[in-house]
């Protein structure tokens, strides 16, 4: 990368769940960087168009078009550096996000101080094609963190992209997007019917009301609905399934998911606690609980989470 970009280093970030948004802004801020901030694939890649920045982080999951799909219209059009930041762990997804035009692919939840690594290391490795001036992502402005105002004079688009104008006005953080939503999920796994299929039986079923979980065929279930996780979400729900009613605090869950448990001397930052709060978000969300009323998961204040009383919770 030319020194010029040392200077003036803007980055868009392309996430649905805002608290993961929020949680980007401060380490890309902290990292020295201005940023773009939107909620959806279709405005993802209209603001890299606009904005031409350094780093780009791309959700899988949104709504409209995914990640994958994203990187590869962005590729098309940019040299951003491209992070995948995603709960897909699989090898196959790894490879497909790098297919796409990733540079880096990062599973969630991801630790603040290991992704600011990475976007450092990232800038130290020069481009194909580095020393022509036009190959290295623009920097005409750094400009605001967005939302808040456009730069005076975005980055032209290459001649292959679509027409300026249209791309003035949609860069919004909502799902509303330019384009009409493609037929997918969207930025959640929505619980998918299963009409037809039988109350489990046999295995290691754990059970809360309605809700069953079988820690090892990974299966979940809501009303005999089987629901889709995220990893993470799976893990966390299982060790509170497992905990019943004996709050596990963020810390601890923070431990869970490193896979050190049992181990006390780890730190565990406010950033760390705050991706369990974005996670618990998620998976309530999918569950279709309302954390004023809950039905599976309730927060014990200033401490932590723990299963809903079988008898006091609602029906």
């Amino acid at each position: 990368m030319s020194d010029s970009t040392e200077m003036l280093k803007t980055a868009v970030i392309v996430e649905d769940d805002p608290d993961i948004r929020h949680l980007l802004v401060e380490v890309l801020e902290s990292a020295g960087f201005s940023t773009v901030s939107v909620g959806n694939g279709i405005d993802g890649v209209r603001a890299v168009i606009a904005y031409q920045p350094l780093i780009t982080t791309l959700d899988v999951n949104m709504p409209g078009i995914d990640g994958f799909e994203a990187a590869r219209r962005i590729r098309q059009q940019s040299d951003t550096y491209i992070i995948m930041l995603t709960g897909l762990e699989e090898e196959a997804d790894v490879v497909l996000g790098l297919g796409a035009g990733a540079d880096e692919y990062v599973v969630k939840p991801f630790r603040p101080r290991e992704l600011r690594a990475r976007i450092e290391a990232l800038l130290r490795r020069p481009r194909a094609g580095d020393s022509a001036a036009s190959s290295a992502p623009r920097q005409d402005s750094v400009g605001p963190s967005f939302p808040a105002g456009r730069p005076e004079t975005p980055a032209a688009p290459p001649a292959t992209s679509a027409p300026a104008p249209a791309a003035a006005a949609v860069i919004v953080p909502s799902s509303q997007g330019p384009e009409p939503r493609e037929a997918t999920t969207g930025s959640e796994l929505v619980s998918r019917s299963a009409p037809g299929e039988l109350t489990p039986t046999g295995g290691n079923w754990l059970a809360h009301r309605d809700l069953l979980l079988d820690p090892d065929s990974r299966l979940v279930r809501v009303g005999g609905e089987e629901l889709e996780l995220t990893r993470t979400e799976f893990d966390l729900l299982a060790t509170l399934m497992e905990s019943k009613r004996r709050v596990r605090s963020k810390a601890d869950l923070t431990l869970v998911l490193r896979g050190e448990s049992y181990v006390t001397s780890y730190f565990v930052g406010e950033a760390d606690k705050r991706a369990i709060e974005a996670h618990m978000t998620n998976l309530r969300r999918k569950l279709g609980d309302n954390p004023a009323n809950p039905r599976y998961i309730e927060t014990v204040r200033g401490v932590g989470y723990r299963l809903t009383s079988e008898l006091l919770a609602t029906p």
